[in-house]
Order: C-alpha cells, then structure tokens, then sequence
C-alpha cells in the first residue's frame, strides 16, 4: 500500500496566498489523500486482481503532533476467493516523527479487511518505517510483522487441497514478516522521479482459510523499478514500473489453481510492468 503526499502542490499553494496568510501558523490537523488507476495491483510483487486493472484511493488524516490515521481501497479480482470479498479496505493508524535531523521514525498498524468476505479473512499488521535523504536519494526501511492469525495460517498444504473445501489444518495460526526497503531520486530541472523497491516475505507456505497467503511460498523476494512524471501546474502523477519476484513455477505449482490468471493460467507474480495514473490532494 503506498499513501500519496503531493508536496509540490502545497508548495504552490503557499506562493500564491497573500504574504500575510502565510505567516498563519499551521493548522493543527491536515487532510492529504490520492485517487489512482493502475493497470495492475501488485501488492508485493503478486497481483491482487487477476492481473486486471485497479481503480484504489486513500485518505490520511494527520494531526501536528505526528499522530495519524487514514484507510485505503482497491478492488480485487482472482488469487483464491478473499473470503468472497471484491475489495480490500486497509485502516491504518501511527505516529511518525523527526528522531534527528533530516530522519523520520513512523510506526503503526494497518489493518487488513475484506468488506463482504467470510469471517477468517480480516488481519492486523504493526510496522515501523526509518526514512531520510542521501545526498540527492530519499532512502526508506520498513518491517512489518504480523503475528500469528488465522486469516493467514496454514489451513491448506496447496490448491488441490483448498479445492476440496476440507481444511488440513482448520484454526491454524501464522506469522508474517516482511522486510522492505525504497528509494528514490529526482532528476534535476525535470518532473521525473526514478524509483526503486526490494521486498522480502517470509511467513504460511500455503494457503490460509481462504485460498490465499502473505507469504504464498513461504519466504520469496519481490522486487521493482520505476518512474514517476509529475504532471506539470496539476496534481497529476503518471507512473511506470517494471515489477517481479523470484517465485518460480517451480515453487508455486502445489498453490494451482489459485496462483494462476483465471483467464489463461500464467503466473500472477510474474514480472509485468504496471502503468498508473494518480490525483493527489
């Protein structure tokens, strides 16, 4: 899940009110959120929507202090059932502050739900990310640790088992552990921003109780790189990313038919490149 914050814009609108107006003192609670549509969504390199398009959207609500909360949405389409849901509805809350100059601690816990879905579906996650610059790159490390659940244990050793709707491990809980790090860099006198990510998952090597898992090989890496294009005068972004793993079908052949395009059976964690279109405000 990603949470966009259009800095150029607040710019621009504080150059353009009156010099009076800018010597007010900041309000105590901002409101900041974006709308998108992706040619996919990808959320840690396997596709969430049968390899389809995504229309997602977030709001963040962040109070002086450093504390916030915001939710966050996409549809959803294919990979097991989601608990017969069709959308995925994050809630989130933290607190992120300066801890030196030019560094950011921010921790919290997202919440995963599946409006619609069955009961062992909705999950909770904490996280703590550490982000700053280096020399002209924004570097970012995060770990996220969700622990034993039983929306992600390992009910099912595979997708012949799921098949058959009989848990080999009904109630079975799971952890979930992954580690990431981002970075990006603008280039100079332009609108373009490259961007780069590289994700490590370990936690259920099968499927949960329904039909999918955080780590669906047990532990695998994903991996993109990217642009970004700040439209001009708008809070515009259009975005390219190549995006892949190193799940091999090797290794997610005991998940068929889950782990497959419904339309014609190729791998949803295959490398694609993914195309994308963001409003801020």
């Amino acid at each position: 899940m990603t949470i966009l914050k259009y800095v150029p814009a607040a710019l621009l609108a504080a150059i353009a009110v009156p010099a009076a107006a800018q010597e007010e003192p900041p309000k105590p609670i901002t409101v900041s959120g974006s709308v998108t549509l992706a040619s996919d969504y990808r959320l840690r390199g396997v596709s969430q929507t049968d390899k389809e398009g995504a229309i997602q959207g977030g709001v963040t609500v962040t109070h002086e202090s450093g504390l916030y909360v915001g939710t966050w949405a996409s549809n959803l389409a294919g990979w097991g059932t989601f608990g017969g849901s069709n959308m995925e509805l994050d809630l989130f809350a933290g607190y992120s502050t300066e801890v030196s100059p030019g560094v950011t601690v921010d921790a919290g816990l997202t919440w995963y739900m599946y409006p619609g879905g069955l009961s062992k579906t909705d999950f909770a996650e904490p996280y703590v990310k550490v982000s700053g610059a280096l020399g002209p790159a924004n570097l970012l490390v995060g770990v996220a640790y969700a622990p034993k659940q039983e929306a992600i244990g390992e009910w099912y050793d595979g997708g012949a088992d799921y098949a058959t709707g009989i848990p080999t491990r009904p109630g079975k809980k799971n952890d979930n552990l992954y580690i990431w790090t981002d970075g990006n860099v603008g280039i100079p006198s332009t609108p373009l921003t490259l961007k780069g990510h590289v994700g490590f998952s370990k936690g259920n090597p099968g499927l949960g109780p329904n039909g999918t898992s955080p780590a669906p090989t047990g532990e695998y890496m994903d991996w993109l790189v990217g642009a970004d294009f700040a439209v001009p005068s708008t809070p515009l972004t259009l975005s390219v990313a190549y995006v892949d793993t190193n799940i091999s079908k090797r290794d997610s052949a005991y998940l068929q038919p889950n782990f497959s395009s419904t339309k014609n059976g190729s791998s949803i964690a295959g490398s694609t490149v993914v195309f994308s279109l963001s409003a801020a405000f």
